[in-house]
C-alpha cells in the first residue's frame, strides 16, 4: 500500500475532470481526494502500487473528451492518513499556470434529453452537464466552482443538488447545474412573457419575417430566416451593413449537407464541442438567399451549440420554422457584442422587433469564432467562443509576465504568465470608446481570474491608436514599463509563437495599415527575424495613399496613384477605367504632389484594393475587406472554371539599397493596360494573385541566399486570402523553404497581440 500526491495541468476544470477521476479512483479500488488548486488539479491516491499505476495512466491518456492534459508530476508521499473513500474535497487556491475553459457546445447527451418527453429537463433552455455548457463566460474567478460563476444566484433544487453530488450521475460536480425549477429563465424583454411562451412568440416573429434578438452563451445575436430576402435585407438595411457575409445557423448537418459542401475534416469541426461558424463552399442550389454572403463563394455556418437555440428550430409548438437562421452579432457597427438587457434595448433595441432575454449573467463577452478550411485544417479568421483563453505554450519564457493590448481593429488581448500566452476573446475594433471600455472590463477579469502580476505592457507604435492611449493609461496606472512593438513584426512573432518556433526567419508581414519606423505607412513587407528583433530587409514599391481615413474605403484612390506612377496618360486612362473624372484626377495628384492628407505607403491591401477598382470589381468598400474579397472570388471562380490554366505576369523583384522591392505598382499597371485591351475580368484577378505569388517567392529567394534563412512565416490580414497563401505556401515549398502558417490564430489584427506577448517573453522590455 502507498499514496502518492498528483499534479494534472492544462484544461482540467470545467469539463468534468474531477467526476472522472472519482469514478476512475472508485473503479480501480483507489482510496483519497481530488481537488482544483486553480492552477492545476491535486489528486492524493492510495492503494497499491500496481493499481496505482493503472490509475494513473487512466487520468493521463484517457481524459474526458473536453479535458486537455499538459502535464502530469506525481510522487509519493513518506506519510499520509489512512483513507477509507475516494473524494471530491473543497478546491483551494494556489499559485501556478492556470488553465480556463472555453465555452463548450451542449453535448449529444444533453440535446436527447432536452427533446425526451419522460426526462424531467424536458425543453428546458439551460440543460447542460459536466461535458457541455458555458464556462469562460459565466466564470467570475478561479478555481472553477459553482460559487464563483453566475449560477451562484441560483441555489440547487434537491433533485439538482443530488445530482451534482453524486458520482454516478452525468451532472456530478457540474458547475451550471440545473433544472426547470431552479434553474435562469427566458423572457421576453419588456413584457411579461416567460419561458416556453417566449420562445414560441420569437419563432412566429421570425417566421412572419420579422428580426429577434437573442441572448446565448456569450452575448447577443440578431436572428431572422435566412431563406427570407426580404427579411435579411431589412437587417442589412438596419445594420447599416450592406455587403458583408451574415453567419447562418442550420438546424442540423443534413441541412448543412443540403446547402453546402463540406470537405474532409469539416464535419468533425461543425459537429465537434467548438462548434465555431465556418466558411462552407456553398451549393448552386442554395435555398437561403443570396443576399447572406453576395459575390462569395462561400457562406458562414455553424450548427446550434445552446439550448435556446436548439429550441428555436425545434420546440415542439405547432410553428412551421425554418431550418437556416441568420445569426449575426447583436452590436450596433463598431461596437462590442451585447451582453445584458440594458446594453441590448439600448444598442440593438433598433434593429430587431423583439428582444428573447435570460437572466444568467455573462461576465465576459464570447463572440462566435470564425474558420476558414485551408491545407485540412481550420484557418481562424475571429477566435474567440470555444477556443479562447486557451493557452499557447512557449519554451524558454517560464519567468516572464506581461499583458499585451492587441491591435486597433479586430482586437483581442493576450496575457503573458510563466509561458503561457492567453489570449482574450475577440474584442472589436477599438475606434469606438465602447470597445475601449470593454477591453478593460474583459483585460482586468483575465489578469484577476490568471492572477498575472504584470512586469510590463506591450502594444502597438502607431501614435493615433486608441489602444496605444488605452495601453498607455494602463501602464501608468500601474506602474508598468510599456514597449511599444512595430505593427508588422508583431504579426510575424504570432505566427511564430503559435508554432512555438523560436529560429530566424524570412517574415512576410503584408495587411492594410501599419505604422512604420520611419513613419510612413507599412504593410507590404519582408523581414529577417527572430523573437527578439528585426531587419526590414524589402517591401512592395512604395506608393502615394491619399484621402487619409478614406483612403482605406475607397480603392479607387490608390488606383490612381499605381496608374499614375506607371503611364504618362494616366488621366485619360483613370477615365476609361471609370475610376474618377477629370476633375478629382488632378486633386488627386495634386494632394499627393503636394503632401496634402497624403502619406507614403507600402500597404499591400490598398494594393489588392486598387486592383479590385480597376478591374470594375469594387471601387470602394462598405467594410474591411470588401474590395479585396471581392477580387479572390473573381479569381477563384476563374480557377475553378479553367483549372489555373492562366499564365502569371511579368512578376518584378529588384534589389536596392533599400533591400528587396516587389514591383507591384508595375503589376497593377500591367492589369489595367490588358483589362482596357479586352482581357476577361476573372482571369486578370487570377493573374494578379499568381504573379504576386511569384514575387513574394523571388523575394523569400533572394532573401534566404543572402541570410541562409530557410524559414518562411506568412501573416497579416492579407493572408486571410487563402487563394494567395495556398499559391505562396506550394511555391515556396517548391524552392525548398521551410513555411510557418497560422491555423487556430488569426493571421489578421486578432492574433496580434500573441505576438506582442512572445516579444514580451524574450526580448528584454524591462529595462
Amino acid at each position: 500500500m502507498k499514496t502518492v500526491n498528483i499534479h494534472v495541468y492544462g484544461i482540467v476544470q470545467g469539463v468534468g475532470f474531477r467526476p472522472f477521476v472519482s469514478r476512475t479512483a472508485d473503479r480501480l479500488g483507489i482510496k483519497g481526494t481530488v481537488a482544483n488548486k486553480g492552477s492545476y488539479v491535486e489528486i492524493i491516491a492510495q492503494g497499491e502500487s500496481d493499481d496505482i499505476a493503472r490509475f494513473e495512466n487512466e487520468v493521463k491518456n484517457r481524459p474526458p473528451e473536453r479535458a486537455v492534459i499538459l502535464g502530469l508530476d506525481s510522487f509519493e508521499l513518506d506519510t499520509a492518513p489512512d483513507y477509507d473513500s475516494f473524494e471530491i474535497i473543497e478546491s483551494e487556491k494556489e499559485y501556478g499556470d492556470i488553465f480556463i475553459s472555453p465555452d463548450i457546445a451542449t453535448c449529444d447527451n444533453c440535446r436527447d434529453e432536452l427533446f425526451d418527453k419522460d426526462n424531467r429537463r424536458f425543453l428546458h433552455p439551460f440543460i447542460n452537464c459536466t461535458q457541455c455548457g458555458p464556462r469562460l463566460t459565466i466564470l467570475d474567478a478561479m478555481p472553477y466552482d459553482r460559487v464563483r460563476t453566475s449560477m451562484k444566484k441560483f441555489p440547487m433544487c434537491p433533485e439538482c443538488e443530488r445530482e451534482y453530488t453524486s458520482p454516478e450521475t452525468r451532472r456530478y460536480d457540474a458547475q451550471p447545474v440545473c433544472c426547470n425549477d431552479c434553474g435562469p429563465e427566458v423572457y421576453i424583454l419588456g413584457e411579461e412573457t416567460k419561458g416556453l411562451a417566449a420562445i414560441t412568440k420569437v419563432r412566429k416573429v421570425i417566421m412572419s419575417g420579422g428580426i429577434a434578438a437573442i441572448k446565448g452563451i456569450g452575448g447577443f445575436h440578431l436572428c431572422c430566416d435566412a431563406k427570407n430576402e426580404a427579411a435579411v435585407s431589412r437587417l442589412r438595411e438596419l445594420k447599416h451593413r450592406p455587403m458583408k457575409p451574415f453567419a447562418v445557423m442550420m438546424k442540423d448537418l443534413d441541412t448543412v449537407k443540403r446547402e453546402c459542401v463540406i470537405k474532409q475534416g469539416q464535419e468533425a469541426y461543425l459537429t465537434g464541442w467548438q462548434k465555431p461558424i465556418m466558411l462552407l463552399e456553398k451549393r448552386e442550389n442554395q435555398t437561403i438567399t443570396d443576399m447572406i454572403a453576395p459575390d462569395n463563394l462561400t457562406v458562414g455556418v455553424m450548427l446550434p451549440y445552446a439550448p435556446v437555440q436548439m429550441l428555436l428550430f425545434d420546440l415542439p409548438d405547432g410553428v412551421q420554422m425554418s431550418d437556416c437562421l441568420v445569426m449575426t452579432s447583436g452590436n450596433a457597427k463598431g461596437a462590442p457584442i451585447c451582453r445584458d438587457d440594458e446594453n441590448a434595448e439600448k444598442e440593438i433595441g433598433n434593429f430587431c422587433d423583439m428582444i428573447l432575454s435570460h437572466n444568467r449573467d455573462i461576465f465576459i463577452r464570447a463572440d462566435d469564432s470564425v474558420c476558414d478550411w485551408l491545407f485540412d485544417k481550420p484557418y481562424m479568421i475571429r477566435r474567440s467562443r470555444g477556443f479562447a483563453p486557451l493557452p499557447f505554450m512557449l519554451k524558454g519564457a517560464d519567468d516572464k509576465q506581461a499583458v499585451a493590448i492587441g491591435g486597433e481593429l479586430k482586437n483581442s488581448f493576450c496575457v503573458l504568465r510563466n509561458g503561457m500566452l492567453y489570449l482574450s476573446p475577440y474584442i472589436g475594433d477599438m475606434a469606438d470608446v465602447r470597445t475601449v471600455k470593454a477591453l478593460e472590463e474583459s483585460l482586468s477579469r483575465m489578469t484577476d481570474m490568471l492572477e498575472a502580476a504584470p512586469q510590463a505592457v506591450v502594444c502597438d507604435k502607431h501614435p493615433m491608436y486608441n489602444s496605444v492611449t488605452f495601453a498607455e493609461d494602463y501602464a501608468k496606472s500601474h506602474d508598468l514599463p510599456l514597449v511599444h512593438i512595430q505593427h508588422h513584426y508583431a504579426h510575424i512573432l504570432s505566427c511564430m509563437a503559435e508554432n512555438n518556433y523560436e529560429g530566424r526567419v524570412i517574415g512576410v508581414s503584408f495587411d492594410g495599415t501599419g505604422y512604420g519606423d520611419d513613419k510612413t505607412i507599412w504593410g507590404g513587407e519582408l523581414f529577417l527575424c527572430d523573437m527578439k528583433g528585426y531587419e526590414r530587409a524589402g517591401s512592395i514599391m512604395p506608393f502615394a495613399q491619399t484621402g487619409g481615413d478614406l483612403s482605406a474605403k475607397e480603392g479607387w484612390r490608390i488606383a490612381v496613384q499605381l496608374l499614375r506612377a506607371g503611364f504618362d496618360e494616366a488621366q485619360e486612362i483613370c477615365q476609361k477605367l471609370d475610376l474618377c473624372d477629370e476633375k478629382t484626377f488632378r486633386l488627386q495628384a495634386a494632394m499627393a504632389d503636394n503632401g496634402l492628407n497624403s502619406v507614403t505607403s507600402t500597404s499591400m491591401g490598398r494594393v489588392f484594393d486598387a486592383v479590385s477598382a480597376i478591374l470594375g470589381i469594387r471601387k470602394a468598400s462598405t467594410f474591411e475587406g470588401e474590395a479585396s474579397t471581392a477580387l479572390m472570388y473573381h479569381a477563384e471562380v476563374f480557377e475553378r472554371r479553367h483549372s489555373g490554366n492562366a499564365e502569371p505576369l511579368t512578376a518584378i523583384c529588384a534589389d536596392d539599397d533599400k533591400g528587396v522591392i516587389l514591383d507591384t505598382t508595375s503589376l497593377a499597371c500591367d492589369i489595367a493596360k490588358r483589362f482596357l485591351a479586352g482581357d476577361d475580368r476573372g482571369e486578370l484577378a487570377y493573374r494578379f494573385h499568381t504573379t504576386l505569388a511569384d514575387m513574394i517567392v523571388s523575394g523569400c529567394v533572394k532573401l534566404r541566399d543572402k541570410s541562409g534563412i530557410a524559414t518562411a512565416a506568412l501573416s497579416g490580414g492579407v493572408f486571410q486570402n487563402r487563394l494567395l497563401t495556398r499559391l505562396v505556401r506550394e511555391r515556396l515549398q517548391e524552392k525548398g523553404l521551410t513555411v510557418l502558417l497560422h491555423s487556430l490564430v488569426p493571421p489578421n489584427d486578432g492574433g496580434i497581440a500573441l505576438g506582442q506577448a512572445a516579444y514580451a517573453a524574450f526580448a528584454e522590455v524591462n529595462s
